[in-house]
């Protein structure tokens, strides 16, 4: 691979001998749309990396190099763009760029991807076909999920008019646009207040339930409490009635002895 100062002496010569594309020294690698980039800041993640390399192309794959056991960047990646001619741009405007202090180096390469070892880079086609079909999957679940509600609540009168507007009221007068729209608000206004009555009732349920837990909670500490003093009255008796047994049994071996 090229120096930044050899690639930065070719850019020059061509432009001063007025070479075509055709002949230029980027033609060599015609057969490659990846770049090697050398000299990244160790902070920038493969999000980063592309945010600075998209505005030259539309990248595909890319590869931040990291280190096994800590996963931690090594300062180097390679990249490949959908549009070979991309490589040129990034490689002449990008070359010898700084960033967070450290000076890029960006030329192009040959990589390959080794058949024996699992790839480690992102194939960012198939990652924006990924996140197409999960958006997709989430607008129709969003959506069944709307329709499922509204085949559920009845139609209320609000919507029962506007829709018999839309069908029944002459195309050719020119209100009815304005009629519908503002039969429509009236419908959303309408819709706002059976929600807020629907919380408004939830809150009171919720109220009434904690009303009755107190209730029962209470009746059981009331209960509790009469038990007690159920079984301190028993105590109290039985308490009694032996004392008394004692005093008699005392009263007749006293008289006995008399």
């Amino acid at each position: 691979m090229n120096s930044i100062r050899q690639i930065q002496e070719l850019n020059r010569r061509e432009l001063e001998n007025g070479v075509s594309p055709e002949a230029s020294w980027h033609a060599d690698y015609r057969d490659t749309a990846y770049i090697y980039i050398g000299g990244l800041p160790f902070e920038l993640s493969e999000g980063d990396v592309i945010t600075i390399f998209s505005q030259f192309g539309e990248p595909t794959y890319i590869n931040l190099v990291r280190d096994k056991e800590t996963g931690k960047s090594k300062g180097f990646a390679f990249l490949k763009y959908e549009d070979q001619r991309s490589t040129d741009l990034a490689v002449d405007n990008l070359g010898g760029a700084v960033i967070m202090g450290r000076t890029l180096k960006v030329d192009h390469t040959r990589y390959k991807k080794k058949d024996d070892e699992p790839d480690p880079g992102i194939d960012l086609k198939e990652l924006d076909q990924i996140e197409a079909d999960e958006g997709e999957a989430r607008r129709k679940r969003r959506r069944t999920d709307e329709s499922e509600s509204e085949e559920e609540r009845p139609m209320i009168k609000e919507e029962r008019e506007l829709q018999k507007l839309i069908q029944e009221h002459d195309e050719d007068d020119p209100m009815k646009a304005f009629l519908v729209e503002e039969k429509k608000e009236e419908v959303a206004l309408a819709l706002a207040r059976i929600k807020g009555d629907k919380g408004k009732e939830k809150e009171k349920e919720k109220d009434k339930e904690k009303k009755h837990k107190h209730r029962h909670h209470r009746s059981r500490r009331e209960k509790e409490g009469d038990g007690e003093k159920e079984r301190s009255s028993h105590r109290r008796k039985r308490s009694g009635s032996r004392e008394g047994a004692l005093h008699r049994s005392y009263r007749e071996r006293r008289g006995l002895r008399d």
